[in-house]
């Protein structure tokens, strides 16, 4: 029978946000050169709270733009389903710019992976930095995020289940074990 554990609570993960946002604006005084990339499905709307709490407390707006991973994935041979193909939507140039993909979860690294290949195809970025809401390690490649809202400690076989109101009407993240 499965458990189900509460990671973040909707204040939980405005606080996040809050608190990834905040180390964002510490590590680059220069906000201009940056801009947000939220990996869909659920990386985009992260990035656009980031992108609004950013402008709250510094009255600089980020640019926010989507990126679908889909045809950049290493395993999109062996996969049993159908892929359904979004569209990626970055208004803005890359070049010279330091980049923060946006996710949710960083598990094993192979979104990330993707994302990195699938940004190339827009620009060359200055620098890639990382923000994820949920960092749960495992990962089988050499990626780390730069901003984390939490680490969690997971098995393989456990699932990180994120909601968010955008897409699911309600916040939550919860941590679904065997």
């Amino acid at each position: 029978m499965a458990d189900f554990r509460l990671i973040f609570s909707e204040s939980q993960l405005k606080e996040a946000i809050l608190r990834i946002s905040q180390a964002i604006i510490q590590a680059h005084p220069a906000l201009d050169s940056l801009v947000f990339v939220g990996v869909l499905t659920r990386g985009f709307p992260i990035a656009e709270r980031l992108s609004h709490q950013i402008l709250e407390l510094t009255g600089v707006t980020i640019p926010v733009g989507r990126l679908d991973v889909s045809l950049y994935r290493d395993d999109l041979l062996h996969r049993e389903a159908f892929v359904t193909v979004r569209q990626s939507d970055l208004q803005f140039g890359i070049t010279d710019k330091t980049v923060i993909l946006v996710d949710d979860v960083l598990f094993r690294g192979r979104t990330i992976r993707s994302a990195l290949t699938g940004i190339s195809d827009f620009g060359s970025p200055d620098a890639v930095e990382l923000a994820v809401l949920i960092d749960r390690g495992g990962r089988k490649l050499p990626i780390f995020a730069t901003y984390v809202g939490q680490h969690v400690s997971t098995t393989p076989s456990d699932h990180i289940q994120v909601k968010l109101f955008e897409i699911d009407g309600c916040d939550e993240i919860v941590l679904i074990t065997d």
